[in-house]
């Protein structure tokens, strides 16, 4: 570990065990750090479980499983991809991702924003969940596979599908089976047999248009693309119709 002042560490992660670099994380952070780097990255999981202090920490490399999981505070860069889990059940923070996402990309996510340049994986945004003030928001540049927004609870998903090339329409299909509450808002296309049945289409309202404004901006910084030429294309509004769609299954 070399601490480069009395606030910035950085740590080679080369060959050391998720268990003890996570340890070690939790040291830096308890001796007062507020940046920490950690290169050589390669699968280590569970980096930044459960931190609950607003601390800069950035991955150089790839982070394993649940990146971020119950995190309340801090803010993650991650210069490469991640993989599964990534955002699981985070309650505050932020995440941004500078390459693809796996699957179950915020998972039950209660809070906090989670940002990826390129494409995810399957289920994504599943079982988000919003209480109050505090709503999770899934911002993904590129396209998402199947079951997006999942029985969704709250919160806000907003693909981008800027790797789709012109006139072709986002593929997932089942996106928001389950959905009961919360708005997916989708760029591009998307056909009616690729919806759950417990969700409707709409055109965008006075409402809609500043969030997507706010996270298209902040999405467009931190990766450096054109915000004006994001928006300047149709977006469409994924919302739910029922409020317990699956309400009758369950026994009294």
């Amino acid at each position: 570990m070399n601490i480069n002042s009395k606030t910035s560490v950085k740590i080679d992660t080369c060959g050391i065990y998720y268990r003890d670099l996570n340890a070690r994380l939790r040291e830096a952070m308890q001796n007062g750090a507020q940046n920490i780097e950690l290169t050589n990255v390669c699968g280590q999981r569970y980096i930044g479980t459960d931190l609950n202090k607003p601390v800069d920490i950035e991955i150089v490399g790839t982070p394993g499983n649940d990146l971020g999981s119950f995190m309340d505070g801090p803010q993650i860069v991650v210069q490469g991809n991640a993989q599964d889990g990534c955002g699981n059940t985070m309650n505050n923070g932020k995440i941004i991702v500078h390459g693809h996402a796996g699957d179950v990309l915020g998972l039950a996510a209660r809070g906090g924003t989670i940002f990826i340049r390129d494409g995810v994986g399957y289920r994504c945004g599943i079982h988000m969940k919003e209480y109050g003030e505090q709503k999770p928001v899934l911002v993904i540049g590129g396209s998402a596979q199947d079951f997006l927004g999942e029985y969704m609870a709250g919160g806000t998903l907003i693909v981008l599908g800027l790797d789709l090339k012109k006139g072709e329409g986002h593929r997932a299909k089942y996106i928001g089976t389950g959905m009961h509450a919360g708005s997916i808002y989708l760029r591009g296309t998307v056909d009616n047999y690729q919806l759950g049945k417990e969700v409707g289409t709409a055109e965008l309202t006075e409402t809609d248009t500043p969030i997507l404004e706010r996270y298209v901006h902040e999405y467009s910084e931190y990766f450096g693309v054109d915000t004006a030429k994001i928006l300047d294309a149709k977006f469409i509004k994924l919302f739910p119709l029922y409020l317990r769609p699956y309400g009758t299954l369950y026994a009294y």
